[in-house]
């Protein structure tokens, strides 16, 4: 008797308090400041202009050496003959290169290595990331 008394009052019990956890209809209210919309809408239109299309090419590397201020000369001497090819410094430990160009077709960079070979030795073509015009 004392079970049926003690199950009786927890089902009581449990049918009054689901009431208590009913979910009502209401409304939200969002209060913020009109700037965030315009800040959403500028880092969207900057993250679109942000983004380049990566197009693989291909450049030519004219010089190689372990020696930071020798690559930036070179560089210097070659935009001096040469103003309308860009040219780019990487390093990779522990060797500053100097590639030029931003070639989409291999034949294209063979052409600027047979202008080259008179003032630059041990020219190569590597395929990578270019910037296109």
């Amino acid at each position: 008797m004392k079970n049926v008394c003690l199950l009786i009052g927890s089902l009581i019990l449990f049918l009054f308090s689901g009431g208590a956890f009913a979910q009502q209809r209401g409304k939200v209210e969002v209060i913020k400041d009109p700037q965030i919309d315009s800040l959403i809408a500028r880092r969207a239109a900057l993250s679109k202009s942000s983004k380049k299309s990566v197009a693989y090419g291909f450049r030519v590397q004219v010089f190689s050496s372990t020696d930071r201020k020798r690559a930036y000369a070179e560089q210097t001497k070659f935009k001096t003959s040469y103003p309308t090819i860009r040219s780019y410094i990487s390093y990779a430990e522990p060797y500053y290169k100097l590639r030029v160009g931003d070639f989409r077709t291999r034949l294209e960079a063979e052409k600027l290595i047979s202008k080259l070979k008179s003032s630059y030795e041990g020219l190569f073509i590597f395929a990578e990331p270019i910037n296109p015009r």
